[in-house]
């Protein structure tokens, strides 16, 4: 499976923000770091940086390396000082030479790019990418259901042969199996955002009697149940490029669901957005979270206040829909919730 990788982007110095009032670095900030196995863009930012998803701002592209958008394991990842300002730069490893002197000589490593790190742990976004969907009423209405496993089984499993109930048009013979969740609306003007299609499995189909199909299960995160929607396979690689941003101008949203069924939301898991691609919302921007201040009774003067909000993290967009869209969270500091606030970092 190709990887996603987490492009950097060298911008001009107008761009970037002025480094006498602040600077991103951290005062701990290592000169070097040897890239290992298992790093993540993000993680090794974090070693350098006050705010890891501003790597691409402060990157300075190295001349000699035909494409510094891609770095691997044994790689050396230098601060250094160009015309008085910090900016991160990448080194490519040096190796021994086939010599028996041991002489270190720089070279150039031949790598595919699916060795290359990637922006986040890809196993955590990766199902979501092919699995969950959004979708709007148009979408489901009218699309074939399972109604039947074999020997009248109401649960089926990859491997197993089923039944499923429908128009199927000649020309797709793949569908992916889901289970119609949560709908989703705007709470001040009660709009439909959109219903959350979860993904359970997959299915090819065998022969169409009618609107009767036999079909062949290929995949199944779950078990199959009567009733699971099919819907055309849309499936994504994990390969895309991000460019971790701010968004372009103010955006406000908010938590309005977790994957996994979990109350309290941590590092790495899966949310969903009220804000989407009409929102301006594109992949890769980044949000912090706050969570909502409490409301408590004034003991003193007797009233009720509302106290402010407080930081709980930052989330990056790795898909979007038209009103809603998927992010991960990559930093906790505290647990989040649904109904927690986002804003530009």
């Amino acid at each position: 499976m190709k990887k996603m990788i987490f492009a950097v982007l060298a911008l001009s110095a107008a761009s970037v923000f002025s480094w006498a009032e602040s600077s991103p670095f951290k005062s701990s900030s290592p000169d070097e770091y040897v890239v290992v196995e298992g790093d993540t863009l993000w993680d090794i930012s974090g070693k350098f940086l006050e705010s890891p998803w501003l790597w691409p701002e402060i990157w300075h592209a190295n001349p000699d390396i035909d494409n510094p958008h891609l770095i691997f394991p044994g790689d050396v990842v230098r601060l250094v000082y160009i015309d008085g300002q910090p900016r991160l730069t990448v080194d490519r490893t040096v190796r021994l030479a086939p010599s028996g002197d041991a002489k270190l000589e720089p070279t150039i490593r031949v790598l595919p790019i699916e060795e290359a790190i990637p922006a986040v742990p890809l196993d955590a976004i990766a199902s979501y990418l092919s699995r969950s969907r959004i979708v709007m009423p148009e979408d489901v209405e009218g699309a074939p259901y399972m109604v039947a496993g074999p020997e009248k089984r109401l649960i089926v499993g990859k491997g197993d042969i089923a039944y499923a109930r429908g128009t199927f048009p000649e020309d797709i013979g793949n569908f992916s199996v889901f289970r119609q969740g949560e709908t989703f609306y705007d709470e001040e003007n009660e709009e439909l955002l959109g219903i959350h299609a979860l993904g359970v499995g997959g299915v090819s189909i065998d022969k169409v009697d009618g609107d009767i199909a036999r079909v062949f299960v290929t995949r199944s995160k779950e078990e199959i149940r009567s009733g699971d929607l099919l819907l055309p396979s849309k499936e994504r690689s994990v390969d895309s490029i991000f460019y971790p941003s701010a968004p372009d101008f103010p955006i406000e949203a908010e938590i309005v669901a977790v994957e996994g069924g979990v109350s309290q939301i941590g590092k790495l898991d899966v949310v969903i957005i009220d804000k989407g691609d009409r929102d301006g919302v594109q992949v890769g921007n980044v949000f912090e979270s706050f969570v909502k201040g409490e409301t408590i009774q004034d003991r003193v003067s007797g009233d009720t206040i509302t106290l402010m909000d407080e930081r709980a993290g930052l989330l990056m967009v790795f898909r979007t829909f038209e009103k809603l869209s998927f992010a991960i969270v990559m930093e906790s500091t505290r647990p989040m919730a649904v109904g927690d606030r986002l804003r530009n970092p």
